[in-house]
């Protein structure tokens, strides 16, 4: 009998046939897109239902009010941490190696030209972007109903843990009936993410082929320094920072978690969507024995207002820019940096372009000429898909941690 091939082997294979599509048919390839565009359909239809059912379970079974704080706490604080920490990654990455110098001022005024439209109608969107006290409020949904169908993922997160809540308030006489009802619910929801990950290698096909028709090698080559150090950026902040924290907070081999959670990591990568990757997500952390109580918090959660790999894109982004038109950031600018990045990732929608306006927001705050923003657009999807990816890998690594810290034990013993 043929061995069967694994999900993540299929769906590189997807990913490398869709760079080769891409190159050989070019903007020809974006008449599969519609496949990509059906597949990420069919993973946000499930996130809602996902993130209601699985967090309220999960809060309900961390069986008391002061639990549900400790795990509240202890998730902010190391999203916090690991986001500052990203962030001065990539402006030492942008400080050390200066993407931004000796880019060709022909190429330069070409770029603004041809993105400066594109460039206007995201930046425009930065006077919409709420206060942090709007965000807070604005958490507590005034109609639930209306936040689940419109997917306000922190408002469906605040109504989850509130009837999670509820069901621990009252008798487990009174309760079982309903937490059977949600638990088969749930288990529903998971065999549907099954059946529609068996679509996935194709959908990620489809997105490459018309990501690489669109855009093609040629800008990448113009920005290559660019991309590269952001890259390496990345890089350095998924498999070392994450990779020791796995191991000494999380107490499990790195290449194990990440053998274990490349599922989620190629989903995240090709669709540039946190809240798509939720569910396979969770699906990768039951394969390493994080206890659903713990990942049905803390990934929806992250997926919101944890995005490692988005701060330290800006950190870089934000140098480049202002190396690009000869500005030097002292440190009380480069600091300024650090903390609106922070601040920004605050209620960001998990969703493919939401960093480009953090970034706006950044570069207004330091003074950064906004127009810079197009001087990145045409290398912003490539970009966007590697910062998904390591803000998927920080919330995973998050989750190892709150169960090592609140089982006081690995996930894999």
């Amino acid at each position: 009998m043929a061995k069967k091939i694994p999900l993540h082997t299929k769906i590189f294979i997807g990913l490398v046939l869709g760079v080769v599509i891409g190159l050989v048919f070019g903007p020809k390839a974006r008449a599969i897109e519609f496949i990509g565009t059906i597949f990420i359909r069919l993973i946000t239809m499930i996130v809602v239902p996902l993130v209601f059912f699985s967090l309220a379970l999960g809060t309900a079974s961390l069986g008391d009010i002061k639990k549900l704080g400790r795990v509240g706490l202890k998730s902010f604080i190391y999203f916090t941490a690991t986001t500052v920490l990203a962030i001065i990654i990539g402006l030492l990455a942008a400080n050390l190696l200066k993407p931004g110098i000796g880019l060709n001022d022909q190429v330069k005024q070409e770029l603004l030209k041809n993105y400066q439209q594109t460039a206007q109608s995201r930046t425009s969107l930065i006077q919409q972007k709420p206060s942090l006290v709007s965000v807070l409020v604005n958490i507590i949904p005034t109609n639930p109903i209306k936040a689940m169908s419109e997917g306000e993922m922190l408002q469906v997160i605040f109504i989850a843990i509130i009837f999670g809540l509820g069901l621990t308030f009252i008798s487990e006489e009174k309760s079982r009936p309903l937490l059977k009802i949600f638990e088969a619910a749930n288990d529903t929801i998971l065999q549907i993410i099954n059946l529609v990950m068996k679509f996935a290698p194709y959908g990620v096909l489809a997105l490459l082929a018309s990501i690489i028709g669109q855009f093609g090698a040629g800008i990448l080559l113009t920005l290559l320094k660019y991309v590269l150090v952001t890259i390496i950026g990345l890089l350095f902040h998924a498999l070392v920072v994450d990779g020791l924290l796995v191991k000494f907070l999380g107490r499990i081999k790195p290449g194990y978690f990440f053998k274990k959670t490349s599922d989620a990591t190629l989903i995240a990568f090709s669709t540039s969507s946190s809240n798509a990757t939720i569910p396979v997500a969770l699906e990768c952390l039951d394969n390493i024995g994080v206890k659903r109580e713990y990942s049905s918090f803390v990934i929806p959660l992250g997926a919101t207002i944890n995005m490692d790999g988005t701060a330290l894109y800006q950190g870089v982004a934000a140098i480049f820019i202002a190396q690009i038109y000869g500005l030097q950031l002292n440190l009380a600018a480069q600091t300024t940096i650090v903390l609106m990045a922070l601040l920004a990732s605050i209620g960001t929608a998990g969703v493919p372009g939401a960093g480009m306006i953090m970034l706006a927001m950044v570069l207004k705050q330091v003074g950064i000429p906004l127009e810079g923003v197009a001087l990145i657009l045409g290398v912003d999807r490539l970009i966007d898909m590697c910062r998904t990816a390591v803000n998927m890998i920080g919330n995973m690594a998050a989750s190892v941690f709150i169960h090592t810290s609140e089982e006081k034990k690995s996930p894999a013993a």
